[in-house]
């Protein structure tokens, strides 16, 4: 049978490479207990154990993905979503079916803790299969990928919607949306207006508009609104939960370039009853950041499946395809595109797989320290009620208050993580959804007029590609985030462990010895760049950004290389590749060039007249 998580040879060898059993042990609290303090249902006995059962879960989303879901892609594309005239959605039949068969394989909670139900799996697992969906429909990885919103309930709800919304999540038997974008607040979420009020007794409403949500239409809405109508900035909204009912419709249906199994809609709150998540004025400075940084490494993961759809179908039309005497793959015009688009992808790849091993580490860390102030306050967490006893037969060991050498040590790692993932999510997020369009864009190019045509899946894949880049935080958005870290310390921070690396192999040495040359410029421009005003930091951002990537992917890489033959070829040709790219932008930037901002009117012309 068909996987798309076996056939995979680079996931494979990611799977094998990455330190999985620390990863479980920090995800399983030494194997003690469940995050949560009580064990529910199954957990591994030990390391080797839960790295087992992460190949499992694997496996099984990747036959899903292969045998289900992918094909019933095409005709999903073509037939999409209905709206009906009482503001509900119907899901296309095979999406829903989707939908079940993930909700029959429990992958549907993917993150949750066990006592919700959920597969307590770490990020990166998390990733890896959101990779899998997306390779076989990126349009139904904006449903599977939704479970962050569940994940934003466990961390900031309280226990009562916990226990009532999280085991539903778990079995599949309702699907979410981040409802956060208005008509005029897009980019810029502190614009919001959408209002949110209380009767005399105290009970919460939502009145107003939303647009562009995805998945609108799902049953569980997390709502940003205005709950302090006098502040007008970020500080006063606040994060609410609702269920979909006759007092929130569905008034329009985005009719879309791509991922047309994804409904994208826009909403009417009419005194739409909600509940406050968490604490007022909270909802965009605290709960939402959380929430997209999540969706951002989503995003990312939904990039590389979109590409390695791509790529394969390219590599095929390549070698199969006969022209001037032999196989297309044979002229080096294409011989390019075609090598280039593998390189990127596992370029891209590794930079999402270690921003999600990061997030793991400053999430479970995180949430030591939250269960370490509970039980220091006597707030012992509230957990549902699980089977009579589930937790002797796991042996659940009470948690300790932590020693206070180690509550200093924590409090710092939890700053140098923030940091760290300040850095590198929205980096992640910029370049793989860069890449994903243009390895889309040149599988076109291989397959020329047929992949213009629908009678072949690259120009869906081309289609779909194209949002990446825009949802959750355009480029020029995850730039401007990413450029602090570059220029305050994260990527010296980061590069520090690589650098002292020593390789037995030269070539992997001298390549290393040109990554460290690579930061040094790098951090000549950033000084170059924070002399003048902070206008040119965000013009020459995307410069900076770039040539940081390349120095982490070129890293990542040359560890891959040190452990694999093939992985240091690939790892040659990124970084020799792109190091003349990186000179480059940074010769741009010591050029101090201000013209798009200086001359902007006369650059870009006169606003051309309405027709």
């Amino acid at each position: 049978m068909a996987n798309f998580f076996t056939d995979n040879d680079d996931i494979q060898f990611l799977f094998r490479h990455i330190d999985l059993a620390e990863l479980a042990r920090i995800q399983e609290d030494d194997f003690t207990r469940d995050r949560d303090g009580r064990h529910g249902g199954y957990a591994p006995r030990d390391a080797a154990d839960a790295v087992d059962n992460y190949r499992r879960v694997l496996e099984i989303i990747g036959e899903v993905a292969a045998e289900v879901v992918a094909p019933s892609a095409e005709r999903i594309d073509r037939e999409g979503n209905t709206l009906n005239e009482d503001g509900t959605v119907t899901l296309h039949p095979l999406v829903r079916e989707n939908l079940k068969r993930l909700g029959q394989a429990d992958m549907m909670g993917f993150t949750l803790s066990r006592c919700y139900e959920g597969l307590n799996c770490p990020c990166l697992i998390y990733t890896m299969a959101t990779e899998i969906v997306s390779r076989a429909d990126a349009s139904l990885m904006n449903l599977f990928g939704l479970q962050g919103i569940a994940e934003t309930i466990h961390a900031f709800a309280n226990d009562e919607i916990k226990d009532e919304m999280l085991p539903r999540f778990a079995r599949g038997e309702v699907t979410g949306a981040m409802v956060l974008t208005e008509p005029d607040a897009g980019s810029d979420l502190q614009a919001v207006r959408l209002r949110a009020f209380q009767d005399e007794q105290g009970n919460w409403y939502l009145s107003g508009v939303k647009r562009f949500i995805t998945n609108g239409c799902g049953e569980i809405l997390l709502v940003l609104a205005r709950s302090e109508p006098e502040i007008s900035d970020g500080r006063g909204l606040s994060l609410f939960i609702t269920e979909r009912n006759e007092q929130v419709k569905v008034r329009h249906l985005e009719d879309k370039l791509g991922i047309h199994g994804s409904p994208t809609c826009e909403l009417v709150f009419d005194n739409t009853p909600c509940r406050l998540i968490g604490e007022r004025q909270r909802g965009l400075i605290t709960y939402v950041m959380a929430l997209m940084n999540g969706a951002r490494v989503g995003i990312a993961a939904q990039s590389l499946g979109i590409a390695e759809a791509a790529y394969r179908m390219a590599r095929t039309y390549a070698h199969t395809r006969q022209q001037f005497g032999g196989p297309i793959e044979l002229l080096p015009a294409v011989a390019e595109l075609v090598t280039d688009m593998k390189v990127d992808i596992e370029a891209a790849r590794a930079l999402a797989y270690e921003t999600a091993r990061v997030c793991d580490h400053e999430n479970n860390n995180l949430r030591v320290m939250e269960m370490d102030s509970r039980v220091q306050k006597g707030d012992s967490p509230h957990l549902p009620e699980r089977p009579e006893g589930c937790c002797a037969q796991m042996g659940t060991v009470p948690f300790l208050p932590l020693e206070a050498d180690e509550k200093k040590r924590r409090k710092q790692l939890s700053r140098a993580y923030k940091r760290m993932n300040g850095m590198l999510t929205p980096m992640s997020k910029y370049y793989c959804s860069e890449m994903c369009i243009r390895v889309a864009h040149n599988a076109i190019q291989v397959l020329g007029g047929s992949g213009f045509i629908r009678d072949y899946a690259a120009e869906r894949h081309a289609r779909d590609a194209r949002i990446t880049a825009i949802y959750e935080g355009t480029s020029q958005l995850q730039v401007v985030a990413a450029v602090r870290g570059v220029t305050s310390g994260s990527l010296d921070n980061w590069s520090k462990e690589h650098e002292e690396r020593t390789y037995g192999d030269p070539l992997l040495e001298e390549l290393k010895q040109k990554l460290i040359e690579a930061r040094r410029l790098i951090v000549e421009a950033a000084a170059f760049v924070k002399s003048k005003s902070t206008s040119y930091l965000d013009l020459s951002g995307r410069r900076l950004v770039d040539a940081a990537i390349t120095v982490v992917c070129g890293h990542l890489l040359l560890g891959q290389g040190a452990v694999d033959e093939r992985k240091k070829r690939v790892a040659r040709r990124y970084i020799e590749r792109e190091l003349p790219v990186l000179r480059s932008n940074l010769a741009q930037i010591h050029a101090g060039d201000m013209s798009p901002l200086d001359e902007y009117a006369l650059l870009a012309g006169p606003v051309p007249a309405a027709v």
